[in-house]
């Protein structure tokens, strides 16, 4: 596995991580408003790359993340 690798077992963990701490900025929200400033955050801030690896991360189950972090990232998968 090469350094590039943006979906190793690694790069998951810490994205996930990320996405759970912007989630706990925004705890004192409803879910759906957290989850929306989560999403917000997370398109303002982070690559393209980041942002492509914690959707893939989603899709291959999502192990980690927080509710209001998963609903985020689930808005951020492309639309068709």
């Amino acid at each position: 596995m090469s350094s590039s690798d943006d979906t190793s077992h690694g790069s998951n963990d810490k994205l996930v991580y990320m996405a759970n701490q912007i989630g706990t900025f925004f705890k004192a929200q409803d879910r759906n408003t957290a989850s929306a400033n989560i999403a917000e955050h997370i398109t303002k801030f982070w690559d393209p790359r980041m942002r492509r690896a914690i959707v893939a991360h989603l899709d291959a189950g999502g192990a980690g993340l927080d509710p209001a972090a998963r609903q985020a990232v689930e808005t951020l998968r492309p639309r068709p």
